[in-house]
């Protein structure tokens, strides 16, 4: 009888950690980013067929926008996306920009923007959207502290998620984390973009750098957190780390460091 016992506590205790490990028995298939600390802290990359959470810091909800679109073109490159926004968004924030889109080198034919008259009918509208399977991405954009999402209305989003096999990406303004079952959550900041090309009056545009974000990592399932700086490779169309050069630095002679020094020190400049 003892024996009997042991054994079904040991098998109750495999199923547990079963579970524990993929998530109540779900195992995502994952997406690379692109970017090697990110994708190695989430074991391959980020888990499709589920929700994310993005959070803009402070008044950073351009930044956010940015990072989730990049999200979405990695997740589902080639097919729709349904970006469903309330009326409120787009007053505060103004409408989607699809030159925007394309500059990003992601493809504006690809995105169905939907807008909703309050957090109720967003809320409908990305739950129907994340059960269609034609579908590859569903960006549901929610402005400020919204009570409607609660936990049981994050599941509902999850379970519809995971039956479908399409990713629910939601994008959170001026609002503050709450318990959800979101796979991940991100707070994102607009990081330093060096310039592209030197800045000349000939060519003013050509000094627009790359988009570069500051991804904080704050909730992940089934792994660690962390914190990157992140471009996004508009003609690649993904994450990478940012280049520490942007532009080519010429090698200093090997006669002159010593030279160099001495005459700082003769002038009594101090460097931090």
């Amino acid at each position: 009888m003892m024996s009997a016992r042991m054994s079904t506590l040991a098998s109750l205790r495999g199923d547990i950690e079963r579970l524990e490990a993929h998530g109540d028995g779900y195992a995502p298939n994952k997406v690379a980013l692109g970017h090697a600390g990110a994708d190695a802290t989430l074991r391959g990359g980020l888990a499709a067929a589920t929700v994310h959470e993005v959070f803009s810091a402070g008044h950073q909800s351009a930044a956010a926008t940015g990072f989730i679109a990049g999200l979405a073109g990695r997740l589902a490159p080639r097919r729709p996306l349904v970006w469903v926004r309330q009326d409120f968004s787009e007053i505060e924030l103004g409408a989607l920009s699809m030159s925007g889109w394309a500059e990003l080198g992601l493809d504006p034919r690809c995105v169905v923007s939907v807008r909703a008259a309050d957090v109720d009918t967003a809320l409908r509208t990305a739950a129907d959207a994340l059960a269609c399977d034609a579908v590859g991405a569903v960006v549901l954009e929610l402005w400020g502290e919204v009570r409607q999402l609660d936990l049981t209305a994050s599941r509902k989003l999850t379970l519809a998620a995971q039956a479908s096999g399409v990713t629910g990406l939601l994008l959170r303004v001026a609002a503050q984390p709450l318990p959800s079952t979101a796979e991940s959550r991100w707070i994102v900041r607009a990081a330093h973009s060096p310039p592209a090309a030197p800045l000349t009056l000939a060519a003013p545009g050509s000094a627009w750098g790359a988009p570069v974000f500051d991804a904080e990592l704050v909730r992940n399932r089934h792994g660690p957190l962390g914190r990157w700086i992140m471009e996004w490779k508009c003609d690649e169309c993904l994450f990478g780390e940012p280049a520490a050069y942007p532009q080519p630095v010429a090698a200093a002679p090997a006669h002159r460091p010593h030279q160099t020094q001495s005459v700082f020190k003769r002038s009594g400049y101090r460097f931090a």
